[in-house]
């Protein structure tokens, strides 16, 4: 009798994991930090039997893995670079799912006074003529890429900045670490700031300038590049996350009373 439940059970388990649906999906850091990802996927399994493996990387990366075909998906912000990508034949489209924005973080005692400053053009500028510390990512994802087209649009080349601007090449949490540490400046999601344990002597100085706007979109990688790619799980996915139940979970998720996304996802 027990061989007989012992032989029945493995062969459920064995039909099990013959049948799980894995999709494997690039993800940008921020969408890591945030803990969204944490209320989302449980969900997604529920809904749609999806097991979503993450890779959790800058949006640079993510776009790499989609090209190499190493991903069924990704899902990042920069729109730019998101565009060049369907362009050249690695994305089949781009979905538009939730947003954001930008913040700029910095010591409380705001040496810069950053706070003062009527745009995000200007605030850079204030940091520019005081050169107090100062935090990039340094790792070519979608924040690294605001800020760089930020200092550009403020008429200031980080390239000049040594030794006050510090590239560290890494994701949101650990540059965030990192700005702590320091007592510096630094670009942040907001999401990924609210989420951020370790503020240290760090507060949010400055926001709401239009062009602080963070769009996040989803891109199902070419089955026409790259034929093992799982381009049905993808728009299952894809389906859910512009879905009713994504849009709630979304909107609902806060922090201390702030939400940190906004779904903005269009019916096709």
């Amino acid at each position: 009798m027990i061989r007989h439940f012992l032989a029945v059970a493995t062969a459920l388990m064995l039909s099990t994991a013959a049948t799980a649906e894995e999709i494997r999906v690039a993800v940008t850091t921020s969408f890591e930090n945030s803990g969204l990802s944490q209320i989302l996927l449980p969900a997604i399994k529920e809904d749609t039997g999806l097991d979503v493996q993450l890779l959790v990387v800058g949006t640079g990366q993510a776009l790499r893995l989609g090209q190499a075909g190493d991903v069924d998906a990704i899902l990042v912000h920069s729109r730019k670079a998101e565009e060049a990508f369907v362009a050249e034949g690695s994305g089949t489209y781009r979905r538009e799912i939730m947003y954001n924005d930008f913040v700029i973080i910095g010591p409380q005692d705001d040496p810069a006074g950053i706070a003062q400053a009527a745009t995000v053009a200007g605030a850079l500028q204030k940091i520019g003529a005081e050169k107090p510390a100062f935090v990039s990512r340094g790792d070519d994802s979608g924040t690294h890429k605001k800020e760089l087209a930020l200092w550009a649009e403020a008429g200031i080349d980080p390239a000049t900045f040594d030794p006050w601007y510090r590239a560290v090449g890494a994701g949101m949490g650990a540059s965030l670490n990192t700005a702590a540490g320091l007592d510096a400046y630094i670009l942040a999601d907001r999401a990924s700031w609210l989420n951020f344990g370790n503020k240290a002597g760090l507060t949010l100085l400055f926001s709401g300038d239009p062009k602080l706007f963070n769009q996040y979109a989803f891109i199902p990688v070419s089955p026409e590049k790259h034929a093992h790619v799982r381009n049905d799980l993808a728009v299952t996915l894809e389906n859910w996350l512009t879905g009713a139940r994504a849009q709630e979970l979304i909107n609902s998720y806060t922090i201390g009373g702030e939400t940190l996304f906004t779904f903005n996802a269009k019916p096709e």
